[in-house]
């Protein structure tokens, strides 16, 4: 496979907005859309052919969705502890809504979508502390919603109802380096969907060149609430600890330069 310029590559995106709807050859596999544009270009999978391709990443997402859009995936520290599957999900889960179903009797769940901003009802948020250089996960049993009155009092038992003591955290030099990799430059290609006989077809309508991931961007979007840490973990499987965006619209925030090319 020969490499290819930037603008070559945006010539091929040019070309296929302009085809109008197309239909999946790939299946009902997770990544399709993905895929499917990979596919289109000629493109190995996750194997950009520009020139310094480490530095550039492409990037899909449906128009029709109101999903957050995930950024990467990231354990929090102290790596040691494994955080999440040996302190979160058993001083701090619940019964998976499963249990006894689909899974067994004493699965439990944490599954926790946290922001900067405020609160969820378990009393689970981020910060930032800027001092110490690092994101930090914190709780705080008095925003506890009313309806969560006995998992607090497991909580107690398990626990206790303190700040959480250490705290899992991200250093920023760390978070840093891990959404350089993924997100330094990229082009954000979106695609409006539709099922045909039960098929998805895709019609790719816009294409965003963002440059030059800028971090300090990316805290100050923690902080207003539109970066949001994902937990979804369950006794038998972690699913990871994901950031992601509170909508595709925001990605262009994240960098210095946003040029439409289509």
């Amino acid at each position: 496979m020969r490499t290819i310029t930037k603008e070559e590559l945006i010539a091929r995106l040019i070309e296929l907005c302009s085809r109008g709807w197309i239909k999946n050859p790939r299946g009902e596999n997770h990544g399709r859309l993905g895929n499917t544009l990979e596919d289109l270009l000629g493109i190995q999978e996750n194997n950009l052919p520009i020139p310094n391709a480490a530095e550039w990443e492409l990037k899909t997402q449906r128009t029709n969705t109101n999903a957050p859009f995930t950024l990467f995936h990231v354990e929090p520290s102290p790596r040691a502890l494994r955080f999440v599957p040996q302190v979160l999900l058993p001083k701090y889960g619940w019964a998976h809504k499963e249990a006894g179903a689909r899974h067994p009797a004493d699965e439990r769940s944490f599954r926790q979508t946290l922001n900067g901003k405020s609160p969820t009802d378990r009393g689970f948020m981020v910060k930032i502390h800027r001092g110490a250089k690092k994101v930090v996960i914190s709780f705080d049993h008095s925003k506890v919603g009313s309806n969560h009155k006995k998992w607090l009092k497991e909580v107690s038992k398990a626990a206790g109802i303190s700040e959480l003591d250490p705290q899992p955290y991200w250093g920023f030099d760390d978070l840093s380096n891990k959404a350089g990799t993924k997100l330094l430059n990229c082009f954000f290609v979106e695609a409006d969907v539709k099922r045909v006989d039960g098929k998805e077809q895709y019609n790719f309508v816009r294409v965003t060149m963002l440059k030059k991931f800028e971090f300090e961007k990316f805290l100050e979007q923690m902080e207003e609430g539109n970066v949001l840490v994902d937990f979804d973990a369950r006794t038998g499987h972690n699913h990871g600890t994901k950031f992601r965006l509170r909508t595709n619209t925001l990605l262009p925030r994240l960098y210095q330069e946003a040029k439409r090319i289509v």
